[in-house]
């Protein structure tokens, strides 16, 4: 016979969407849709780095803002927001948040200064941060804890996809027709995809609106999520740092790339694609702590490979630094939404503030790293916040299955 709080469980799960049902089909192609939209504007503007930088005759650091003031103005509203999903709905929060997005897009190629740009970019963060701070709330609460890391990993897929669609268009664009026009049809087709996101996400079954405060903390108070803020800090300062500054060294000597050719690295994002579903499902199956350290361990190994002057060990150095980076993305934001029983977007915005601070400040903080130590220094760099994540990775404990059995006897 099943104890009371086994029995709660089962009912508190029952009806979520499983693998392989309609349902959980249509959450995915929503939210890949959703992930395409957002990471496609949030990135529009790093390709084309080296490109602003010579337009309006700034630094590499500052032209870099254009990419640290969208991420960490994201980082600032994604707590904030969460705690908006907590009390109106995750749904309508995410659908809100798409359509301010994407006409503040449609400004960037209107932009008449640098400043102007920047102030343009900081909004748009903003605007952004209602997909990302509740997406994987939604799965959480939505989706069969037995799905719930194949799912996850799909939605960061769209986020990778995403991701180098936001530039390698721009990238391919400003070549034929300039910065403005690259932009502009980001933005557009940003906007197309907002409209699929709004046609196809279900709405909300098992949320519940919350009112409780002290949620924020109450996810510090746990060893283990305050680690895993650590990790997705340290983790995405070395990607957007690799990122960012990778273009500026591709078109110099040796390489001398022209930039329709340097923007091309942007296609090692599909490697993330394909690792982070296939992170996430190896998570279900023999858990996240040995997958994330794995991950860790492969993201160094390839941002290792970057060094030498040779483009084909940069590209697949690249290739598997992205590879590990977004696997290691997808459990450890997977394991947020596993560990917390209550306020999963709260749980997860903090996540994402995290992250995207790492983005920002960690990723203006690599520019001096590669103005004063070229590319050597740039991967110094990001080995010195590699060794972090795992550092605090191997001390996360289990703890998602003590708040699975709160959850349950709160049930009973």
């Amino acid at each position: 016979m099943l104890s009371p709080p086994t029995a709660a469980l089962l009912v508190l799960e029952e009806g979520r969407h499983r693998r392989g049902s309609p349902g959980l089909r249509r959450v995915n192609l929503a939210l890949f849709a959703a992930g395409l939209t957002t990471f496609m504007s949030l990135y529009s503007t790093q390709a084309l780095l080296p490109t602003l930088s010579g337009a309006f005759r700034v630094s590499p650091t500052t032209a870099s803002l254009l990419v640290s003031l969208a991420t960490g103005t994201l980082a600032l509203a994604v707590i904030p927001v969460s705690s908006l999903s907590e009390r109106f709905g995750r749904t309508r929060v995410m659908l809100v948040s798409s359509a301010v997005a994407a006409p503040l897009g449609l400004l960037m190629p209107l932009c008449p200064s640098f400043a102007t740009l920047a102030a343009v970019r900081a909004l748009q963060g903003i605007a952004l941060a209602g997909v990302p701070a509740v997406a994987m709330a939604y799965l959480a609460d939505e989706v069969h804890p037995e799905a719930l890391g194949g799912a996850m990993g799909r939605y960061i897929a769209g986020n990778t996809v995403g991701g180098l669609a936001g530039r390698l268009l721009p990238g391919l664009v400003t070549d034929l027709a300039g910065w403005r026009w690259a932009l502009g049809a980001t933005a557009f087709v940003s906007l197309l995809l907002t409209v699929v996101f709004w046609a196809l996400l279900p709405r909300s079954r098992f949320f519940s609106p919350s009112t409780r405060g002290g949620g924020l903390l109450r996810h510090l108070a746990d060893p283990g999520m305050r680690r895993l803020y650590v990790v997705g800090l340290v983790l995405m300062s070395t990607f957007v740092t690799v990122y960012n500054y990778l273009g500026y060294r591709l078109i110099a000597a040796p390489f001398g790339l022209p930039e329709s050719l340097a923007a091309l690295v942007f296609v090692m994002y599909l490697a993330g694609t394909f690792s982070s579903p296939a992170a996430g499902s190896l998570a279900d199956r023999i858990g996240r702590r040995p997958v994330l350290l794995g991950a860790c361990l492969l993201t160094g190994a390839g941002l290792l490979l970057t060094l030498p002057d040779s483009l084909p060990a940069v590209a697949a150095g690249l290739m598997v630094m992205t590879c590990g980076f977004f696997a290691a993305h997808t459990v450890a934001s997977g394991w947020v939404g596993g560990r917390a029983s209550t306020g999963r977007a709260q749980a997860s915005g903090l996540y994402l503030f995290a992250y995207y601070l790492g983005g920002s400040a960690g990723g203006s903080a690599g520019g001096f790293a590669y103005e004063h130590g070229h590319w050597a220094g740039t991967v110094a760099y990001g080995l010195v916040l590699l060794v972090v994540a795992l550092v605090a990775a191997v001390g996360i404990s289990a703890g998602e299955r003590r708040s699975r059995r709160q959850e349950a006897e709160r049930a009973a």
